[in-house]
């Protein structure tokens, strides 16, 4: 979907996902020690917003302007700062090495695109950092509930994992992972992958 389409989406009344933070995103990511924190297709902000409100310092990103000044205006209402920005993450500039945790949530795109934007992502987590997606999976079209109708617009374990390892990323976790859809006859069934950039000190280890 283009930009203009999301927009038109998000211009609906009511939040689109609701105000509270993906169920995978904080299951992850509750018990981890507030650094810096970018937020890829942050949407109108629900994942971004609940990281401020736990200490992080939140940069994250959208192509919607309709979202993002909605995330703005969340934000406000729950007194935290997070920097939104208007922007295509495969072309806006991300500051390398920079982030101790890269969120990556159901952004569903092209498989070229997907391995673009994964590299941009991966390139962004400072040593120690954290590199974590949650998207839907391939298997989804066929077994799960909801998400694109488009097979190539969805992830796979596998994809991701190689992709990672190949942009010198330590993959943790892995998994295919069921998700409860409330009045769905079936659940959801969604990729999730948490990868780690090696501390400086590891990586001189195994080097020397």
């Amino acid at each position: 979907m283009k930009s203009e389409a999301w927009d038109a989406r998000y211009a609906e009344a009511g939040l689109v996902w609701g105000p509270a933070p993906n169920r995978f995103v904080a299951a992850e990511t509750e018990d981890l020690a507030p650094g810096r924190a970018l937020d890829l297709a942050c949407g109108e902000g629900r994942n971004a917003i609940w990281l401020a409100e736990r200490g992080w310092r939140v940069t994250a990103i959208d192509f919607s302007s309709v979202a993002v000044n909605r995330a703005r205006c969340l934000a406000a209402e729950r007194g935290v700062t997070v920097d939104f920005a208007v922007g295509d993450v495969l072309e806006a500039p991300l500051e390398q090495a920079a982030y101790d945790l890269v969120l990556l949530a159901y952004l569903q795109l092209p498989l070229d695109e997907r391995a673009s934007v994964l590299m941009r992502a991966a390139a962004a987590v400072r040593p120690g950092g954290l590199f974590l997606l949650v998207g839907h999976d391939l298997r989804n079209y066929a077994e799960g509930h909801g998400g694109p109708r488009r097979p190539d617009l969805l992830w796979t374990v596998a994809e991701i994992g190689g992709a990672l390892s190949v942009a010198g990323l330590t993959v943790e976790r892995a998994d295919e992972v069921l998700r409860d859809v409330e009045g769905a006859p079936r659940p959801a069934i969604d990729t999730l992958v948490r990868a780690r950039r090696q501390p400086e000190s590891a990586v001189a280890r195994s080097a020397g």
